[in-house]
């Protein structure tokens, strides 16, 4: 007789894809839906930027930063250094410098960041640049970016959506919020875990993902906050089992 082969081995539960550990609702289009259009119904075109590099450095001055403190540090640091050699060379004392110059906090640990980063470059490409990107496939791409000095998941998606039009989903605190209210995800999932599962279950479309993530952010920071949530004008009410709790 043939010799009795051994069951088939059960993956353990936690060597499953994110996406069977915890299965998205069926109404996840429609929670897309109703985001797209109460906050982006006419999203933009895609558009890659001429320099990804710039883009990156502006992702990590938006760290703990509001949007126009962002900007102006930004600004500064192109004004004071038109090519990024000269940040370069000023090193981190004066990068510090510009950008309290400009305001907003973290100013020493950014301006490490942002020195670490051209360092880096500088030492292993010809030119401080990251156009290389453009031409890469999505996971080269992301591979080349979190291999960069202070760049991790999140930074490294932020510029693959916005700077380089690919396919990414960067999860904020606001979409941590929303995933855990909506019971999307577990309560005691992180950021990372979260992104891995909407990767998994969104879209793999820019303009998909792209739509997702900022009219979500836009739904954490004026109707699902963090406090005092706006649970009676929320176009997501009667899918969200957090609501009953938060209103009462």
């Amino acid at each position: 007789m043939p010799a009795r082969q051994p069951p088939p081995r059960k993956k353990s539960p936690s060597k499953l894809p994110l996406s069977e550990q915890q299965l998205p609702p069926d109404y996840l289009p429609e929670i897309a839906r109703r985001l797209s259009e109460e906050y982006l119904p006419d999203p933009p075109q895609p558009r890659r930027s001429a320099e990804p590099l710039d883009g990156l450095i502006s992702t990590i001055l938006s760290q703990q930063n509001t949007a126009p403190i962002t900007r102006r540090q930004f600004q500064g640091l192109k004004t004071a250094y038109p090519r990024w050699e000269g940040a370069l060379a000023d090193g981190p004392d004066g990068i510090e410098a510009v950008l309290k110059a400009a305001g907003g906090g973290l100013s020493r640990v950014k301006a490490g960041y942002i020195y670490s980063l051209l360092a880096e470059l500088d030492e292993t490409r010809p030119v401080l640049s990251l156009r290389e990107t453009r031409d890469l496939d999505d996971k080269a791409a992301r591979e080349l970016l979190e291999s960069l000095p202070g760049v991790g998941m999140k930074t490294a998606s932020c510029v693959l959506l916005f700077d380089l039009a690919r396919p990414a989903m960067p999860v904020d605190t606001h979409i941590h919020r929303i995933a855990r209210r909506l019971e999307l995800v577990p309560e005691a999932w992180n950021a990372v875990k979260v992104e891995r599962w909407f990767d998994e279950v969104l879209p793999r479309e820019w303009a998909a993902r792209y739509t997702f993530h900022v009219a979500a952010i836009r739904h954490g920071r004026q109707t699902c906050r963090a406090r005092n949530p706006a649970c009676g004008a929320c176009v997501l009410r009667d899918l969200c089992p957090a609501a009953a709790i938060l209103e009462g």
